[in-house]
């Protein structure tokens, strides 16, 4: 059961309670699932006995008791357990939680901008995310992200060798401008208008023949995305400044993630706006595109940017710099995988207590995304971008096989965890107008 499933279970056990008499509240429209907190047990958590306490009238708790007894007699939920002032703890049968956390990132892919996905953005805000980044350079690197001397990627610096210097943009044209393409987000399953050109609204993978007119178009929405904001529309008056609008130009898309559609103005001084993050102290196109966008969405909207050559060191200390390694990482993982001889299988990950944080961290990815849209924040997609990253990193030298050992089923599933990890990092950096090179 994936968590998107468990919250709707969640709903029906709220909506049985409300025909049989014991709550009287309307259903709201969805309900928050996420990994439990501290003190919390079981595979995932919810707060919607707390949230329906006041409108029916009860103690937490005692709402919590009603919905447990319905949620017990759910197909795929082993127990529920109440814990503190009235959070429901469930516990899934067997092991499947997170192989099926896994299965659903992998198959409705984290919505990126490369083309795997099915999404184009476009926008007067240069990106970069178009740039092919398909140069092989970790060949000289072993499967533990070690390269030939013995160095390890925190040991590396922008320009200590030059097949690792991927936020140089020599002879890329810098463009951080004020034209902001209201229609950035292009859903993959809405059909284009009849004169629409079709290369600008679907992306199909290189020598791929384009389906069928008649064939069925995918169901399974991007990992993350949710209708919190359906059918809302969402005015976003800017100042004529380049924080701003980039911020706005996230915000596009982030809002688009949950149903909502962002509609920005430019105001004039003096008007009323509703962005207004704090200015960048200098010019950050120097940086190059993709750190330079880094630079100016990382930081809270209240706190001023860094615009500083620390965004171009390939450090451990950069934060852009692990995010975008650990997404490469994932990348090289499956190629290893694939000379090694095995592929991928969501399966039990018990055995790897490494595993629980990344696997935390990808839960939580979709209320990431429902707090950036909420608080129009993309840095807190950012900063939860880094904490998959951190995870990730942690996570990868259990992967692959050591030394004269077979590659397992264990194996196979701690592939398809860090492949879905590389996934989630790909589409959050694509939200952000970032490229995510599969080789760095």
């Amino acid at each position: 059961m994936t968590p998107v499933e468990l919250s709707r279970t969640v709903l029906c056990a709220v909506r049985r309670a409300v025909d049989d008499g014991e709550l009287s509240v309307a259903v709201p429209a969805r309900a928050v699932v996420t990994p439990p907190g501290p003190g919390g047990r079981g595979d995932y958590a919810t707060n919607i006995a707390l949230q329906l306490a006041r409108p029916a009238g009860r103690p937490a708790r005692q709402v919590a008791e009603i919905l447990r007894s319905h949620l017990r007699d759910t197909a795929g939920v082993a127990d529920v357990e109440i814990t503190g002032p009235g959070f429901l703890n469930i516990h899934l049968e067997g092991s499947g939680a997170t192989a099926s956390l896994v299965r659903e990132i992998l198959q409705g892919g984290g919505g990126d901008a490369s083309g795997r996905q099915g999404i184009i953005l476009r926008t007067g805000i240069n990106s970069g995310s178009a740039v092919d980044s398909s140069r092989d350079i970790d060949s000289n690197r072993d499967e533990n992200g070690t390269d030939a001397g013995g160095s390890t990627y925190a040991d590396r610096d922008t320009g200590a060798d030059g097949d690792t210097d991927v936020d140089r943009e020599a002879g890329v044209d810098v463009d951080l401008g004020t034209d902001i393409d209201r229609d950035a987000y292009v859903d993959p399953d809405a059909n284009p208008a009849p004169d629409a050109d079709p290369t600008l609204v679907t992306a199909t993978t290189p020598d791929t023949a384009p389906a069928p007119a008649t064939a069925p178009r995918p169901t399974i929405p991007p990992y993350g995305h949710a209708p919190t904001l359906q059918g809302r529309v969402i005015p976003l008056r800017v100042p004529y400044e380049v924080r701003a609008e980039v911020v706005a130009d996230s915000l596009v898309r982030i809002i688009a993630t949950q149903g909502g559609r962002a509609e920005v103005d430019h105001v004039r001084p003096g008007e009323r706006v509703d962005l207004r993050p704090v200015p960048a102290p200098e010019d950050p196109a120097p940086l190059g595109p993709d750190a330079a966008r880094w630079a100016l969405l990382y930081p809270a909207p209240h706190d001023r940017p860094r615009i500083t050559a620390d965004h171009l060191l390939q450090r451990e200390s950069n934060p852009l710099f692990r995010v975008r390694y650990a997404h490469a990482r994932a990348r090289a993982l499956g190629r290893n995988a694939v000379r090694l001889g095995f592929d991928a299988v969501p399966g039990d990950l018990a055995d790897v207590t490494a595993a629980d944080p990344l696997v935390r961290a990808l839960a939580e990815y979709p209320n990431a995304l429902t707090q950036a849209a909420a608080h129009r924040a993309p840095d807190r997609l950012a900063r939860h971008l880094v904490a998959v990253a951190d995870a990730l990193l942690a996570f990868q030298h259990t992967v692959l096989p050591l030394g004269d050992e077979k590659p397992s089923a264990a194996h196979r599933a701690r592939l398809a965890l860090a492949a879905a990890a590389g996934t989630v990092l790909a589409g959050g950096l694509s939200l952000l107008g970032i490229s995510a090179p599969d080789y760095l």
